[in-house]
């Protein structure tokens, strides 16, 4: 860090003063965690100087042949990990890896089936606020507090057909529960969707192994952040079935 406290001082005091900040307190969102020594290195490293829009083998720019061979790493252990069939690999985050599901599979004013923010939802699962919420047609399902706040699968399956939706999505930010995968594809099943999960809040345990994998049920698309349980560096992972790559 001397070159920072050189060149810029007061940068250099924020950044020391963020780290007191992070070693002295704890905030119990699942949204961050704190990285290892070897993910700050990474991410502090050569590669800030490369551009590399694309794919391995296919990118924009020249001079990617060790930007391909990181990613590629990358998205061979996630498939190894999660047990995918395909996975996609980007340094973005959570809402620009939902988006671009829906800009893959759905047109404006397509329906999604999925939770509402105030029962443990996403803001990217369709809230009003976002943008997605006013691109596609969110029909959002809720837990119930009379139930031990569960999800009642049967008034879901009634919803679904009437809705009709292109896509059934489960995932969360805040629910206390893991989700019954294979109701959810049954109901995806009934009514000709596919099966989305996202996962960016429990993908660490799913990888562990802790919690279910929806692959093992059959989903289509499985969605998870780098940066959150999984503990690395910010990004996006679109896993899915090998039909669905290209």
């Amino acid at each position: 860090m001397s070159a920072i406290q050189q060149q810029d001082p007061q940068i250099f005091d924020a950044l020391e003063a963020e780290k007191k900040r992070q070693m002295e307190g704890i905030e119990m969102i699942p949204s961050e965690n704190y990285v290892s020594a070897a993910v700050l290195e990474a991410n502090g490293s050569i590669f800030t100087n490369k551009y590399a829009e694309g794919y391995p083998g296919r990118r924009y720019y020249g001079g990617n042949q060790n930007t391909d061979i990181i990613e590629e790493v990358a998205r061979t252990r996630a498939k190894e990990l999660f047990r995918a069939e395909h996975a996609n690999v980007q340094p973005l985050s959570g809402s620009p890896m939902n988006q671009a599901v829906y800009f893959a599979f759905l047109k404006p004013g397509d329906t999604v089936l999925g939770m509402d923010l105030s029962h443990g939802g996403h803001l990217t699962h369709g809230h009003p606020v976002s943008h997605m919420g006013k691109l596609y047609n969110f029909v959002r399902y809720k837990t119930h507090p009379e139930n031990e706040g569960k999800i009642d699968f049967d008034e879901l399956m009634r919803v679904a057909k009437e809705a009709k939706p292109k896509i059934v999505l489960c995932g969360y930010t805040s629910y206390p529960r893991d989700y019954d995968y294979r109701d959810f594809k049954k109901i995806a099943d009934e009514v000709g969707a596919i099966t989305m999960a996202d996962i960016a809040h429990i993908g660490g345990l799913v990888a562990a192994n802790e919690m279910r994998n929806p692959f093992d049920y059959g989903f289509d698309i499985v969605t998870t952040t780098t940066h959150k349980p999984l503990r690395g560096p910010r990004g996006g992972m679109i896993m899915c079935k090998k039909q669905y790559a290209e």
